[in-house]
């Protein structure tokens, strides 16, 4: 892995580039940072090509959207004990207590989610903890329905080979598609309409079977959501809504 870092609209970005068992090039924008992945297949030329197209696209994304790149911003919501909240159409409810203790726990009963906290917690961490305890409990109660949609999809449109399929806070995306066929969602598309849901599965359906945005890749996607595009629009315009 090479780091090194970029400074973007006076923001310093940390670029890690890692070289893995992949076969195609890609790239992130997390919280610790632009990750760049490469196969490892590539030569010292292809790999300096593709490193400076993306890295082109990271500056390009930044700069379309300073504040959403901000890793100073704290993007965890605040729940307060007793609080309903909706994911989708499934109500959820919080309750909150605190031990004198190092670590957090959680556990969910119904619709009631269970929440222990450390009472040494500042409020940032509080916030960081329950949120991620959060989104792990509700990713595994909604993980059945994910795996059943991207079943009924995949025999409806494609009937591709995959492996394994993950709910993940992820912040970077929406979803991924790894090159050992296994499908990553992000927990926070639980929060996205259903057929914007329906879209981002079919989007890392497709890629099973291309693994880069090509022609190809669009005109699958498009024969099984011919307004993808709406779905795209969506996610741009709301996707900062979509949190635990």
């Amino acid at each position: 892995m090479q780091n090194e870092k970029l400074v973007i609209e006076d923001k310093e970005f940390q670029i890690n580039v890692h070289t893995e068992n992949r076969s195609n090039s890609r790239a992130s924008i997390g919280k610790t940072g632009i990750h760049i992945r490469l196969p490892r297949f590539l030569n010292r030329e292809e790999k300096f090509r593709e490193i400076l197209k993306l890295k082109k696209w990271a500056i390009d994304t930044i700069k379309k959207e300073p504040s959403k790149f901000d890793q100073k911003q704290n993007r965890f919501r605040e729940y307060e004990n007793g609080e309903f909240f909706n994911v989708g159409k499934d109500p959820y409810q919080t309750s909150i207590t605190f031990s004198d203790k190092r670590g957090s726990s959680a556990r969910i009963e119904g619709n009631v989610i269970f929440l222990n906290l450390s009472s040494n917690l500042n409020e940032d961490k509080k916030k960081e903890h329950i949120s991620i305890l959060i989104s792990r409990l509700v990713a595994k109660d909604k993980l059945s329905y994910i795996k059943n949609k991207i079943d009924e999809l995949n025999r409806r449109h494609f009937n591709f080979s995959y492996k394994k399929i993950f709910l993940k806070q992820n912040k970077s995306n929406w979803g991924s598609c790894s090159c050992k066929g296994n499908i990553n969602l992000s927990t926070r598309l639980l929060f996205a309409p259903e057929d914007v849901i329906d879209y981002v599965c079919i989007h890392e359906l497709v890629h099973l079977k291309e693994p880069n945005h090509s022609e190809n890749f669009w005109n699958l996607v498009k024969g099984a959501v011919p307004d993808y595009k709406e779905k795209i629009k969506w996610l741009k315009e709301n996707g900062e809504k979509c949190v635990f």
